[in-house]
């Protein structure tokens, strides 16, 4: 095999590029970025004969002569730049106007929180200013649409759109296309990333299962016997009671620790949607199985299973429990051993987490949920002077990101952890990315063959080699993307055929946007107190009916109108 180097990048970088899209549900500048581009392409070809502000014929031609598109932009917080450059001049600016003869000019850019940018940019809307591209999340995308204040870019897409973006765009079946369609026009470009990413996998401490003896999980009984040896049978050898079983947070969801794996085991699913015996959608919160699971909770929370705290800590100070060896399990997404695990690993070179697939409470199929993984769309403005400027910026992004690759340490991300992909207009990223990079590492180790691991892969396979070589640093990439991490568990998903994706892909309705916000307080709320005993198992129903009373038949109603038309 062909040695490489060794030296990772930041490992932020590696987080941002595994967290993928499901994370984007917030929209705006606050939500995690998509995959990490990788390279530019070579040079792009010259248009043929052209007129004025002809864009060519091809993907990649250039203006000739060059044309201005403005821009509304977001970034999230953590996103900086090489020295020198900002937010309004970067490589990503720099590649549009050198490889398309796009100049970019920014009606207005903003660094912050999802929300405050989501706030920014409803000013804009409601006075109808803005720029010819901007970046809106579903609820704005409906708004836009239902305003009239974006541009039909059905034609454009068609004409102007790479092989290679078409064929991407389509690796869902459509779905995310179709989240972008009205009445049969695409009214934006969907930014996607790989929803099987975000499926929840069960990591259990193996170190205290080897000590403890006690057997793999291959069942819920496993797991429930796991969490209580981890809480009363002093895992950590210290003398004191102060181990849980499972992780939770007050957020209850997500990639960590989320609580939807331990769901699913019940057949119980979170925020989703679901078809009935009947062909009619139902809300997945509100059915029965979810009141089984809850009831689990509430017995292992009662038994000092997990933490007397977790209703008051997030997921940062879930994080420092799972580093500073105090919890012994918990589900999770696939990057999860690069966040938080890596740095429990550095602490304590013992400590060994193992990912399993989910498992169930009895012998039925056993389904693990995936959300559907857009939050965020890219639109043009009505009467725009060029729409087809985003498609041809679209199809850079996936030229330099994943088909043509070079300079992945240009526009991806710096050796020092500069982000740099998070600096592009449009983004987004295949959906068996990762997936793909998993697969190739797989083959590159098993023939000792790295001819063939492409370049934009190369940052992802360096720590695995390297930890192989003996570098705990690399322990974490080789938790995801080595033998036996977490890819092997999604590769046995898509094996089995265990996913369950939601059956909604539409815009928010009109009660998803007026009253989603206090139903999903009323879930948290409900669902925390009972998990604490702080309501009876019982509180569960009286749930369903004051969810459905405050907003939630009428929503079903809603989603069940959009279903009937699909």
């Amino acid at each position: 095999m062909k040695k490489l180097s060794s030296t990772p990048l930041a490992l932020s970088a590696m987080i941002a590029l595994t967290t993928m899209l499901a994370a984007c549900n917030g929209g705006g500048s606050g939500a995690k970025e998509p995959d990490a581009p990788a390279n530019p392409p070579a040079a792009s070809s010259e248009p043929a004969a052209s007129g004025n502000d002809s864009p060519g014929s091809g993907p990649l031609d250039k203006y000739d002569p060059p044309i201005e598109v403005s821009v509304i932009r977001g970034y999230d917080e953590n996103t900086k730049f090489v020295e020198g450059d900002d937010a309004e001049n970067n490589e990503w600016t720099r590649a549009y106007e050198e490889r398309l003869r796009i100049k970019i000019k920014f009606a207005w850019t903003f660094q912050g929180p999802g929300d405050q940018y989501n706030q920014k940019l409803n000013v804009s809307i409601a006075s109808n200013d803005l720029a010819d591209i901007v970046t809106v999340n579903a609820n704005q995308l409906n708004q836009l649409v239902e305003a009239g204040q974006i541009a039909d870019l059905t034609e454009v897409y068609e004409q102007y759109a790479s092989d290679y973006v078409k064929t991407t765009l389509n690796g869902d079946g459509g779905l995310s296309l179709k989240s972008a369609t009205f009445d049969g026009k695409l009214m934006a470009i969907p930014r996607i990333g790989s929803d099987i990413d975000e499926v929840p996998i069960l990591f259990v401490r193996s170190d205290w299962m080897k000590k403890l003896n006690l057997p793999e999980p291959k069942t819920m009984a496993d797991v429930l016997a796991i969490s209580d040896a981890f809480t009363n049978q002093d895992p950590d050898g210290n003398g004191q009671a102060d181990t849980v079983g499972l992780s939770l947070s007050k957020d209850l969801n997500g990639g960590f620790p989320g609580f939807e794996g331990f769901l699913n085991g019940y057949h119980a699913y979170f925020n989703t949607w679901l078809k009935d015996d009947s062909g009619k959608l139902v809300y997945s919160t509100i059915q029965p199985e979810m009141k089984t699971a809850l009831a689990e909770l509430q017995r292992m929370y009662a038994d000092k299973e997990i933490d007397k705290e977790f209703g008051t800590q997030d997921g940062t100070k879930a994080a420092e429990a799972v580093t500073s060896g105090k919890v012994g399990m918990y589900f999770g997404a696939m990057w999860t051993p690069l966040w938080p695990g890596q740095g429990g690993k550095e602490l304590d070179p013992d400590m060994e987490w193992q990912p399993y697939p989910i498992v169930s409470a009895d012998d039925k199929p056993l389904k693990a949920q995936i959300p559907f993984n857009v939050g965020n769309y890219y639109v043009v403005k009505k009467d725009a002077e060029h729409p087809e400027a985003a498609i041809k910026m679209l199809n850079l992004y996936y030229d330099i990101g994943f088909d043509t690759v070079v300079e992945p340490e240009k526009y991806w991300a710096t050796p020092d952890g500069i982000e740099t992909f998070k600096h592009a207009i449009i983004q987004g990223a295949p959906f068996t990315y990762n997936m793909d990079k998993y697969k190739a590492i797989k083959q590159a180790l098993e023939t000792k063959d790295d001819s063939k691991v492409k370049a934009n892969y190369i940052a992802d396979y360096k720590p695995v080699v390297a930890f192989l070589e003996g570098d705990i640093k690399g322990w974490g990439s080789h938790k995801v993307f080595g033998p036996g991490g977490s890819f092997s568990v999604i590769e046995k998903y898509v094996a089995d055929d265990m996913f369950l994706r939601n059956a909604f892909y539409g815009s928010p309705t009109p009660t998803m946007a007026e009253k989603g916000s206090t139903l999903d307080s009323l879930t948290k709320e409900t669902f925390t107190k009972i998990i604490m005993g702080a309501a009876p198992i019982d509180e569960f129903d009286t749930y369903v009916e004051n969810w459905k009373k405050l907003g939630g038949e009428q929503m079903t109603q809603e989603v069940n109108d959009w279903y009937a038309m699909q």
